[in-house]
Formats: structure tokens, C-alpha cells, sequence
């Protein structure tokens, strides 16, 4: 099928294997917030006019069917369909007709990938915080129920000075309260709304981007269209640094457990079904998770 780009050219097969290659497969998990953005869009769109009020509803409802397809895993996008806004629009206008096709007015695929992004980073980021923060908390009950329970503190392997096991819990505690506010600051840039901007330069319609900022939950707007756009790859370099510095936290303290639970430390013991063994040692319990 012709892509919503194409127009009267024919594109060589290599030349858009490697342009596209296999998105599609990335594309699944921008397929629920790609809904979500477009059920936002046409409300939007509804209210200044460019669809009509009979319309909405009826757009509605089947964009919360593919939503509910997406949910139950029994969306897909079918061979040939570029992405997933495609496949979404397919399947408006196969059920529909040129209703389905005014999804796409006032915007482009550029501000429409960047809000599903957006929206996906915003959910995974919630995820992880919460996650972080359960970890935090079992540290910080570690910490103070082991705080008089001594342990040598190391220097370069090397016995140093007295330590306890709550001051080690409580370290790894605290570096997740900073690892913490690096992603809080990274939600903050990522919570700002780009749709509208379109292909960089905004659009003639009238849009009311406000509107859509406070239907998906944004905290504000992108406000210059153009850094809209620019923002591209920005979201993505600013979440992944964010969660390697959390993973860091969490690298440190495997491998202390590691060290700890060996025979050289002796300090603690990981439970069996937390470990492996060896083919040919059968003494062995490694602790490869």
C-alpha cells in the first residue's frame, strides 16, 4: 500500500528496507499512545471545527476498539503498512470510510511519533520510579533493623575501618534518592507537549494545543514549535542516561551481595533458588541473576 507520504513515486525496495528495516517491530509499543494521542487530537479537532460533532463519537468508539486490541494483543501491523499511525488509520478507514482519514488533519507524523514517545517514556519512567521507590524502602528498613550490626569497612579490598551493615544499606539508599531526583528531572523535560507542532513549523489550522496538553495529561507545552521537533532523540539521551545512572545503584549493590555471599567475606548467604550450580563442582551456588 502507498505510504501517507508517497505520492507519484515508486521507492526502491533496498532503498526502503534500510530506511525502514524493522521499525514495525518498535512500533508495537507506541501502538496504545499512538491511540491515546489520537483520540485527544480529535477532540481537539472536533471543538474548532474541523470534525463534525456527529463524527467524534463514532471516531471514538472505534479508536477504542483498536485500543482494546492493543490491551488483548491482538493488534498488529500487517505486512506492507509503513507504521504503526498507518495501521491505525488503515483500519479507521477500512471501517469508516474518509471519516477515518481526517485523524491526520493538522498534523504531521513528525509531532504525532514524538507524542506517542513521550507518552511511552512518561509511563516506563512512572514504572521504573515506582519500582525505585520499593527498593528504597526495603534498603531503609535494612538499614535502620542492621544499623548496630558491625561489618569491616574496605578500602581497595583491604579491612579499613569499622562499619556496620546498616551504614552499607543506607548508602545504597541514599545514592537511590539522587538516582530519583535525575529521573524526576528527566519526567519534567519528557512531560511537555509537542503535538501541533507538526512537521516543525506548526500548522494553518487553528489548533487549540492547550487542549490537547491538559486531555494527555502533559504538565505544559513545547512551546517553539521548531525545538519541538528538535527535541527528537533528546527525550530518548536524557531517559537512557537517567536510568544508567539508577542501574549503576543497582550494579553496585549486586555486586557487594556477589562478594559478600562468597567464602572469601562470608558475610551474607543468598537463598539456594536464588543461585545456580556447576556441572562438574557440586559445592558450588553462584549467584549469576
Amino acid at each position: 500500500m502507498n505510504k501517507l507520504w508517497q505520492k507519484n513515486t515508486v521507492v526502491d525496495k533496498d532503498i526502503e528496507r534500510f530506511t525502514v528495516g524493522r521499525d514495525t517491530e518498535m512500533d508495537m509499543y507506541l501502538a496504545e499512545y499512538d491511540v491515546l494521542g489520537s483520540m485527544a487530537h480529535i477532540r481537539m479537532l472536533e471543538s474548532i471545527g474541523l470534525i463534525e460533532s456527529e463524527e467524534l463519537p463514532v471516531l471514538l468508539d472505534e479508536l477504542r476498539k483498536i485500543h482494546a486490541q492493543i490491551k488483548a494483543g491482538d493488534f498488529c501491523i500487517e505486512a506492507g503498512v509503513e507504521d504503526v499511525h498507518s495501521q491505525v488509520e488503515l483500519q479507521l478507514t477500512r471501517a469508516l470510510g474518509d471519516m477515518g482519514k481526517k485523524i491526520h488533519s493538522g498534523r504531521s507524523r513528525n509531532d504525532q511519533v514524538l507524542v506517542d514517545l513521550r507518552l511511552f517514556m512518561r509511563a516506563k519512567i512512572e514504572d521504573v520510579a515506582q519500582a525505585a521507590m520499593h527498593l528504597f524502602q526495603v534498603l531503609s528498613e535494612q538499614s535502620e533493623r542492621y544499623r548496630e550490626v558491625l561489618m569491616p569497612g574496605y578500602t581497595h579490598l583491604q579491612i579499613a575501618m569499622p562499619s556496620s551493615f546498616g551504614l552499607w544499606f543506607g548508602a545504597y539508599a541514599e545514592s537511590l534518592v539522587d538516582d530519583m531526583q535525575l529521573l524526576q528531572s528527566v519526567y519534567k523535560i519528557c512531560n511537555r507537549n509537542p503535538l501541533g507542532s507538526a512537521a516543525g513549523y506548526g500548522s494553518s489550522f487553528p489548533l487549540n494545543r492547550q487542549m490537547t496538553t491538559d486531555l494527555l495529561g502533559f504538565e505544559g507545552l513545547n512551546y517553539n514549535v521548531v525545538y519541538a521537533q528538535m527535541g527528537r532523540g533528546k527525550m530518548e539521551r536524557l531517559t537512557a542516561f537517567a536510568l544508567a545512572a539508577m542501574a549503576g545503584t543497582v550494579s553496585k549493590l549486586a555486586f557487594d551481595a556477589c562478594m559478600f555471599n562468597s567464602q572469601n567475606f562470608d558475610f551474607i548467604r543468598l537463598p539456594a533458588e536464588f543461585t545456580t550450580g556447576s556441572s562438574i563442582m557440586p559445592h558450588k551456588k553462584n549467584p549469576d541473576v
